[in-house]
């Protein structure tokens, strides 16, 4: 495999994925390492970068382009590869935060930690309008991390962590946070939820848009994950749902296949925002076991989920298509 130098001219590969709708081509899983490992840089050119992100965005990314974003990231992480996780351990993205309901699926982090499951959570401390996973857990007694050894060690100990992209890799962070003025999402976010700092055995990863299904199982296949659960969640985060549950793509080594549950037939998922202030009560309340029916049968998937990323013990359950 040729690697591409990290001072080489990348305007040649932006031109390829800038040629609008009918001209974009995608980039291979090499070419996407090497442009995003030069924008990455904070001396990187604007230009370039703010021309490259949207031109992503309208193009739609590909697994072997998130894959080499990925790779690109990981090496701008500080300790990355040195340290590792736990045996059983599960990695956990959360980059949306909620407005509409409690985190139920970190009621059900705990739970599987108090199981003997090691959970790394990794996201942002704030997002505007939103409870973050960090303030919930926060107020949980959960300890936060500022390096990957940090987070192994108090893993080992605590057995849940949490630690901010903006330690993670500020560089990446960076990106992540340019959506205010770019006016839109860019594939950054999706970037963040595949990291998978710790390299854990499982992961648990929720998407909003049905396509990152494939793409981000696929990224996960090419980047040697051992088993994930990639699966439309609450609100973005990694929480399944109880009344329906769109799409789960289960990943396991170099085979995907879609599985299913049968729905617990409880009310819908919240449709409209809460005021914060009221839905860090609920969050308190469920943390504390007070559970609504439907939370308690999120509380039940998550449980299985976490077994399943954690041990590769298929619940009984559920079914999968062939």
């Amino acid at each position: 495999m040729m690697w591409y130098k990290s001072d080489m001219d990348i305007s040649p590969l932006i031109s390829r994925v800038a040629r609008g709708k009918n001209g974009s081509e995608n980039l291979t899983q090499e070419e996407a390492r090497a442009v995003f490992l030069q924008l990455l840089t904070p001396d990187a050119d604007a230009l370039q970068l703010g021309a490259f992100l949207i031109a992503q965005r309208m193009k739609g990314e590909t697994s072997n382009e998130l894959a080499g974003f990925v790779e690109a990231a990981r090496s701008r992480m500080g300790g990355f590869g040195a340290t590792v996780s736990p045996a059983g351990a599960v990695d956990l993205p959360c980059y949306a935060g909620k407005r509409r309901a409690a985190h139920a699926y970190l009621a059900a982090a705990l739970k599987a930690r108090d199981a003997g499951v090691p959970v790394f959570v990794h996201g942002v401390e704030q997002i505007e309008g939103r409870v973050t996973a960090w303030q919930v857990l926060q107020a949980a007694g959960v300890k936060r991390a500022v390096t990957l050894a940090e987070a192994a060690s108090l893993l080992g100990h605590e057995g849940i962590v949490y630690v901010d992209l903006a330690d993670l890799c500020p560089d990446l962070f960076r990106i992540y946070h340019l959506r205010p003025r770019l006016g839109v999402r860019s594939f950054a976010n999706s970037v963040a939820r595949l990291l998978n700092p710790l390299q854990c055995e499982g992961q648990l990863n929720g998407f909003f848009h049905t396509p990152y299904a494939d793409y981000m199982s696929g990224a996960n296949m090419l980047l040697g994950q051992e088993r994930s659960l990639i699966f439309m969640g609450a609100e973005g985060e990694p929480e399944l749902y109880a009344d329906r549950q769109k799409i789960i793509a289960k990943q396991q080594g170099d085979k995907t296949t879609r599985v299913r549950y049968r729905e617990a037939g409880l009310d819908p998922y919240p449709r409209e925002a809460l005021d914060l202030s009221l839905l860090q009560q609920q969050n308190s309340a469920i943390m504390t076991g007070v559970l609504s029916g439907r939370e308690a049968a999120v509380m039940q998937r998550m449980g299985q989920a976490f077994t399943w990323a954690s041990k590769g013990v298929f619940p009984e359950d559920w079914s999968e298509e062939v």
